[in-house]
């Protein structure tokens, strides 16, 4: 398990850009507006870096986390080219052309981004595992396609389990949300059902399944709550005679405060729910606040082109350009 929650240990086969869903965490990201910290689940865990080193907020975490490999021909771009387009997104962002980039403004493009990211994903995934473009997949077509490779091997690297993972507990895994997603039972999913399969935190039947999900992989000893230890074990493992930072107390008072609502000392299903998916709680206005708080230098709650270029490494990481994907995007300049 890394310092940010991914569970590495399992080489994970992709064949033909197929991967088990379940090969990668929902992670959670943290903003601030400069009022309080911000939390909620995004989207499968695609970097290796840390969203915050040494509490300061590292932007290349969601640049790689979109990205992926793509990032390296981001990074061929001169800064010049790259500041270029990033203006260009400025001007779209700017809707009524006054010359700032208010919150609405930044809270509706972000909204756009993240609906744009979704879609293409699930366009994207869904060629690779239906080419004739069939009205449904079938789990069996799906399971042989990310699961093909496991008939090949033997029963005990099937079940190896490294920290709570193992191939046959992904495919459980993937079973169980497919069955979820597929609303009218076939044991196929056609493209909308597919969309609530690879993003279930978008979809309300499916939210419960991330909840599960999480669940079980924090809850070690598989009490069915999660403990103080293991609340934080999944965020922080310190070193022999390390000082625990400071951000690890703020958790430990953030669990006993506001996630243990009961006060049992554990947080039970419902409590997990509402800590990474809080009903009341706006991504993209969380977003946008964080993006003005970190760049407006004149602290007029609105954002000028130069005060954005100033922040370039920021919003190159952000959902404000689909995490830096809109700066490679040919089809956009």
């Amino acid at each position: 398990m890394t310092s940010n929650g991914v569970h590495e240990a399992l080489p994970i086969i992709n064949i033909a850009g197929a991967t088990p869903v379940n090969a990668k965490r929902l992670h959670i990201s943290y903003y601030t507006d400069g009022l309080g910290w911000l939390q909620l689940v995004l989207s499968p865990e695609l970097s290796d870096q840390e969203h915050y080193q040494h509490e300061e907020h590292n932007a290349q975490y969601d640049h790689e986390a979109f990205l992926g490999e793509d990032a390296k021909t981001f990074d061929q771009l001169t800064p010049e080219e790259s500041r270029r387009r990033l203006g260009l997104i400025v001007d779209k962002i700017d809707k009524d052309e006054d010359g700032f980039v208010n919150q609405e403004e930044l809270k509706d493009w972000i909204q756009f981004t993240q609906k744009r990211y979704i879609v293409d994903d699930v366009e994207r995934q869904w060629k690779t595992h239906n080419p004739e473009n069939k009205e449904k997949i079938t789990w069996d077509e799906y399971k042989k396609m990310v699961y093909g490779f496991m008939d090949d091997m033997d029963q005990n690297e099937l079940e190896k389990d490294e920290e709570g993972f193992s191939y046959q507990n992904m495919l459980r895994r993937d079973r169980r949300r497919w069955d979820v997603a597929d609303t009218d039972g076939d044991s196929a999913l056609t493209h909308e059902e597919f969309a609530g399969f690879l993003h279930p935190e978008e979809t309300g039947h499916m939210r419960d399944i991330v909840v599960l999900e999480t669940m079980e992989d924090i809850d070690k000893d598989k009490d069915g709550k999660i403990s103080l230890l293991e609340y934080i074990g999944d965020m922080y493992r310190g070193s022999d005679g390390e000082d625990e930072p400071e951000w690890v107390k703020n958790e430990r008072e953030q669990f006993s405060t506001y996630r243990d609502k009961d006060g049992d000392g554990f947080m039970d299903q419902e409590e997990v729910k509402n800590w990474i998916i809080p009903p009341d709680f706006d991504h993209a206005l969380a977003e946008s606040r964080h993006l003005i708080y970190e760049s407006d230098s004149d602290a007029d709650q609105k954002l000028t082109k130069e005060e954005i270029l100033n922040k370039y490494d920021l919003f190159v990481g952000s959902q404000a350009t689909d995490f830096g994907e809109a700066l490679a995007r040919h089809d956009e300049f």
